[in-house]
């Protein structure tokens, strides 16, 4: 049963309290990571959206990357949302700042523009169903492979992936009161 997992928020920077909250209104518990030990009291992990490379150099000088990868490995679930998409992804178009490189997807980051560029849309999530999109300065995924699954598009752009155990989200589910993607992680964990 769900509730009776924990599901950690990687809380270096960004999004992690909204994530929090809908996890919490899924009636899971959570903690918030900071410390690669926190790493071994969760059953799941979220890395929110952010700044990508300051989340991820963060996580380099606290140790959170190697440990991360190792629980990916070890088959852990593992969703990124914006800037954590980015930070799962294999391949980043135009740079080269620390990454998880846990996701056969290259991404471009600030895809659809800057800040003050950023919109809902309405998806149609496969295995979910319609979902409302919010995009801030959001990335897509320009190319998968693998045995990457796309599980939505917004204007032919990839924005919702799945390999195995990860996820990947261009866009913030945590700033709706939908609670659906979070569920779907759920189910994963």
């Amino acid at each position: 049963m769900a509730g009776k997992k924990t599901i950690g928020v990687l809380a270096l920077q960004g999004a992690f309290i909204e994530h929090e909250a809908a996890l919490q209104r899924c009636g899971v518990q959570t903690r918030q990571v900071r410390r690669p030990q926190e790493l071994g009291e969760i059953d799941g992990l979220v890395i929110p959206g952010g700044e990508s490379t300051t989340i991820g150099k963060l996580m380099q000088k606290f140790g959170l990357d190697t440990v991360i990868k190792k629980k990916a490995i070890e088959g852990m679930p593992i969703w990124g949302t914006c800037a954590g998409m980015i930070l799962l992804a294999q391949e980043i178009d135009d740079g080269d700042q620390p990454r998880l490189g846990l996701m056969d997807i290259r991404v471009k980051r600030n895809a659809f523009g800057r800040q003050v560029d950023s919109f809902e849309a309405d998806l149609d999530i496969e295995g979910i169903g319609p979902t409302r999109g919010v995009f801030i300065r959001a990335p897509y995924a320009e190319r998968v492979w693998g045995n990457v699954q796309v599980m939505a598009r917004y204007q032919d752009k990839i924005v919702m992936v799945q390999q195995g155990h990860l996820l990947g989200t261009a866009f913030h589910p945590e700033l709706t009161n939908q609670g659906n993607i979070h569920r779907y992680f759920l189910e994963m964990v």
